[in-house]
């Protein structure tokens, strides 16, 4: 039997290999939350400008997307050189700080290596060796990077958010996960539900409740799972968020009136039910009579 073949028919070995690739992954996760946002700023101002005609003045700014620059340390603009950069181990061997100036890095950094990592080798451990997992890790690390630029900014971007909602939508024509009517039906329903709570809540308070980034999300995992799995994940997504919610408010103090961003909610929940979605499911209808 080849390696290969040993590592696909091995579900430890698989999870082990594609924790790893998680790691790798993770570290890139953490570019993209930080740097797309900013290339997303950068282009809203640039388009501002040319419809109001107004003139740049600035210099031209220097060349910003996710390969350009190299990765540097924030406080003294240090190159970060390749071994300073393998995910999690530097950061232990570093002692949580820059090679250079010694300034703090961000414990972000490794946990979200870390957390990419440990998600990824749970989905090929439960999932084993089959195209869905191809396509479930993808979705994994989307939302990671989804929560993590929602967390810091409040935004699901669309560049994100709609590509995987349609690939749901081309999977389901594949019986990748659910069927075409289901999807298409999930998808639609995910984004009225809280499209409909957000204009309701609205109405009756005059606040605004969500974004319009988590209507899409919920349409996303519409079109992944189908209709029948929206219901679960947003109970699953209310009950983590108002424990989160209330333990911020009376543990650490937590304003309770500054906004807390239901994307990273809304996104375990939908990871939950990629995994585990079909036992939860068969609980909960059983739970209430069907």
């Amino acid at each position: 039997m080849s390696t290969y073949s040993l590592i696909l028919n091995n579900p430890l070995l698989l999870s082990f290999f594609t924790g790893i690739l998680g790691l790798l992954i993770g570290s890139f996760l953490n570019v993209l939350i930080y740097r797309l946002p900013v290339m997303m700023q950068r282009e809203w101002k640039k388009e501002c400008h040319e419809f109001l005609e107004l003139p740049i003045t600035e210099d031209q700014p220097e060349t910003f997307n996710l390969c350009l620059p190299a990765s540097r340390c924030p406080n003294c603009n240090t190159g970060i050189k390749g071994y300073q950069n393998i995910p999690v181990i530097s950061y232990i061997f570093l002692k949580g700080k820059c090679a250079h100036c010694q300034n703090k890095i961000s414990l972000r950094y490794p946990f979200v290596e870390a957390l990419t990592g440990i998600l990824s080798a749970t989905v090929a451990f439960y999932m084993g060796a089959q195209i869905e997992t191809l396509y479930a890790l993808f979705l994994t690390w989307t939302l990671i990077a989804l929560s993590g630029i929602d967390i810091d900014h409040q935004l699901l971007p669309d560049s994100m958010t709609l590509p995987v909602l349609w690939l749901g939508l081309f999977l389901s024509v594949f019986e990748i996960f659910t069927d075409p009517v289901s999807s298409i039906i999930g998808a639609i329903a995910g984004y009225l539900s809280l499209w409909s709570i957000y204009h309701l809540f609205k109405l009756l308070t005059g606040k605004e409740g969500m974004g319009y980034g988590d209507f899409k999300l919920l349409a996303l995992f519409g079109a992944w799972f189908g209709w029948q799995y929206l219901m679960i994940i947003v109970l699953l997504s209310s009950l983590v968020g108002a424990i989160i919610g209330i333990s911020m408010v009376v543990i650490l103090g937590r304003d309770k009136n500054i906004p807390i961003p239901f994307g990273p909610y809304l996104a375990l929940a939908g990871w939950i039910v990629l995994v585990w979605g079909e036992p939860i499911n068969q609980l909960y209808l059983s739970s209430i009579g069907l």
